[in-house]
């Protein structure tokens, strides 16, 4: 038997360690080092991945010492977060989101790494045009250095009805800026109140939840000058409106009528955080108009261009491959779709795909064929529970190919879940297979602010004999067992994932939830790792 060569591998934004579990599976690759700043996560790699070096922050891969210590790296894996400011702009209140910097990072470490292929995986809506870069000062010479490809852009700060004259010279001085923004704990003390306007139950039990702080703010609302300009006399008026509420028996009208007094100043908030954003990430704007609202023209690219067109440069040498992967016809029971960008370098091959999966949906792997084999098994609810873990039963005779598979370790771990209350509990068995919360009748639909907006994957009951749906943090959506009257636990999520059960996560329940909903499936990663060897082999076979 021939001796193959191992490939060492260095894991940015490593997570937990899906895709080094997926590339150690093969038994062709070794980690040498993993970079991953939240400290649960990084727990749990170093528990699991004992032999690799981990870092704190991928910036420390440019220090002297560090590259010493790594010497020559045959492949960079990971997934830099990347929410883009499209998105950011359409479900938070931010103008930029932080993550995107990370792609930036990601991609200079690849430069400065110079491996001989990498693999980078990312939500699957990277692929499309949504997810963009602000251009920022000094990305001008990248920019024509690799030609990517810029458009002009917007950033509404605020709607026209509030626009005053000398608005622009607040937004562009950073002096102004701190001068008039609240305290990020005074902003969330009153946005957490408005936030709830669209259900009044829930709004008044919020004002009264936040009462001492609010009142405690709203003295310092009404010690402002009002007359002074707009920002000041709404944040004056919403002092005065909190105070007013807060002086006698209130009603739910008396509610909605606080929320629009608010509104304004709220809106100035944001404004203001927005306009201090672009100042603190050095974003160029162009200039600023105010027909239509107070609009900053900034230009933008895409950051699937920003990557292709600097890795893929003939000076970076890389033959670059991307597309959506399905995990499901990978053997991984979740429709999860990832985005995958390859590169190799050109020196070892002109012609680079992805794998193709070999499973169709006549004989996908299902939420039965994952977790079947623990549904008499009951969970504990408290971390410190599940310290030793507990003895696996010998496995049922019905146990599926995938079962055997993760069932890896004669001890479970991380069979945790969340307490059911008897409020859940009522819902829970309400709740049929593949329904959700928009089955439940309306007088247990009362939790949430907004119940028609509420995501079809909130309190979800699996379907066992199909495959699941994307696997995030189960336990903020509250997915229920397909069987059992019970949330599902971490380590049914980690199998719903093909993470096997000789792997243990670390840290607190949710932080263990959030974990496996991160990961990527390392069955996925498996195929991944298997199909980068073949090219990788030819170059050690011209040797």
């Amino acid at each position: 038997m021939s001796f193959k060569h191992q490939y060492s591998v260095v894991d940015l934004f490593a997570g937990a360690g899906g895709l080094s579990c997926g590339f150690l599976q093969t038994g062709r690759f070794f980690i040498k080092a993993a970079f991953e700043k939240n400290k649960k996560a990084q727990q749990t790699y170093r528990l699991n991945h004992n032999d690799a070096l981990i870092y704190n922050d991928v910036v420390d891969i440019f220090k002297d010492e560090v590259m010493t210590k790594l010497g020559k790296v045959d492949v960079v894996i990971g997934g830099p977060p990347c929410q883009g400011f499209s998105n950011a702009n359409r479900q938070k209140n931010h103008a930029i989101n932080q993550n995107n910097s990370l792609v930036k990072q990601y991609v200079k470490a690849i430069l400065h790494l110079n491996p001989m292929a990498f693999v980078m995986e990312n939500v699957s809506m990277l692929k499309s045009d949504v997810h963009r870069f602000f251009v920022e000062e000094g990305d001008d010479e990248i920019i024509k250095k690799y030609q990517i490809k810029t458009i002009p852009s917007e950033i509404k700060l605020l709607d026209a009805e509030f626009v005053f004259p000398g608005i622009v010279e607040i937004v562009t001085n950073i002096d102004n800026i701190i001068n008039y923004i609240w305290s990020e704990h005074d902003y969330l003390s009153l946005n957490v109140a408005y936030k709830t306007r669209n259900n009044p139950k829930k709004l008044r039990i919020t004002l009264e939840r936040h009462k001492t702080e609010l009142l405690a703010f709203s003295h310092i609302l009404t010690s402002l000058d009002g007359d002074v300009n707009p920002i000041l006399k709404y944040s004056y008026e919403a002092g005065v409106a909190i105070q007013e509420y807060f002086s006698f028996e209130t009603t739910c009208d008396d509610a909605e009528k606080l929320c629009k007094m608010i509104k304004p100043s709220i809106l100035f908030q944001r404004m203001l955080s927005k306009a201090k954003e672009l100042l603190d990430n050095h974003i160029k704007v162009d200039c600023f108009s105010l027909e239509t609202g107070l609009v900053a023209h900034v230009t933008s690219m895409a950051v699937i261009d920003y990557i292709e067109s600097i890795l893929g440069d003939n000076s970076g040498g890389y033959k670059l491959t991307s597309g959506i992967l399905p995990a499901v016809t990978f053997g991984v029971p979740q429709k999860r779709k990832r985005f995958i960008l390859m590169g190799i370098k050109k020196t070892i091959s002109k012609n680079v795909t992805l794998p193709v999966g070999t499973f169709s949906e006549a004989n996908y792997n299902t939420v039965r064929d994952a977790i079947g084999d623990l549904e008499d098994i009951e969970t504990v609810v408290h971390i410190s529970d599940d310290a030793t873990g507990k003895l696996l039963p010998k496995a049922p005779q019905n146990i599926s190919e995938l079962g055997i598979r993760l069932r890896d370790s004669p001890v479970l771990f991380n069979h945790v879940s969340t307490a059911t209350t008897p409020e859940a509990l009522k819902r829970f068995k309400f709740i049929k297979q593949g329904e959700n919360f928009h089955s439940l009748p309306s007088e247990l639909k009362t939790t949430y602010s907004n119940i028609e907006r509420t995501q079809n994957t909130i309190y979800l009951r699996l379907k066992y004999d199909e495959p699941s749906g994307t696997v995030v943090n189960v336990r903020k959506s509250m997915w229920i067992h397909p069987i059992r009257h019970r949330a599902l636990s971490v380590r049914e999520a980690a199998r719903l994932q093909t993470f096997p059960d000789s792997f243990v996560f670390c840290g607190t329940k949710d932080a263990q939830y959030q974990q496996v909903g991160n990961a990527v499936p390392p069955m996925l990663a498996k195929a991944i790792a298997e199909h980068l060897c073949k090219y990788l082999d030819k170059k050690e076979t011209t040797k």
